[in-house]
């Protein structure tokens, strides 16, 4: 009903067991609430971030050599710690998925920044998009033809009214 945590988590939920299962093409998997009888513009910039997480996940593991990092464990032995290793500093930036809904920072940070919650923050960014939207380029006469076929189609099924 709302975009809250119980939402949040079945549709994780929903779409990890789907994409664990091997599906590739998930067609409800952004905005539903309500069990699909319904859906939000704030659940559905939530859902599609969960749904570019997943995608990361859908990847699997890389085996080269600079996933597995063998040039850091070389480099730093035994004992020693990662962080300031060259291959860290080179791949900690892209190394994990990073939510664009999600807040990183400290509670001090997160107050001073107005202490949104993530249905809040999805709110910002759904206007922000749809604000910066441009239509991606099409030929004109198709541009037409379309239009043209979609008021024909509406035409010929009129709304029902019970």
């Amino acid at each position: 009903k709302l975009p809250d945590a119980q939402a949040a988590f079945e549709g994780a939920l929903t779409m990890q067991s789907a994409v664990l299962a091997g599906a590739n093409y998930i067609i409800h998997a952004a905005g539903w609430l309500e069990g699909g009888l319904t859906m939000g513009y704030e659940k559905f910039v939530i859902d599609a971030d969960r749904a570019a997480a997943m995608d990361v996940l859908a990847q699997g593991i890389a085996l080269d050599e600079n996933e597995q990092a063998l040039d850091a464990i070389r480099e730093v032995g035994p004992g020693g710690h990662y962080l300031g290793c060259e291959h860290t500093q080179r791949n900690f930036r892209t190394a994990f998925y990073r939510s664009e809904v999600a807040d990183y920072n400290s509670f001090e940070q997160w107050s001073a920044d107005g202490g949104l919650d993530q249905a809040q923050k999805a709110n910002r960014l759904w206007k922000e998009m749809l604000a910066n939207y441009e239509a991606p380029p099409i030929d004109p006469a198709i541009d037409e033809a379309l239009l043209e076929f979609i008021t024909k189609r509406k035409q010929s099924m009129p709304d029902e009214h019970v």
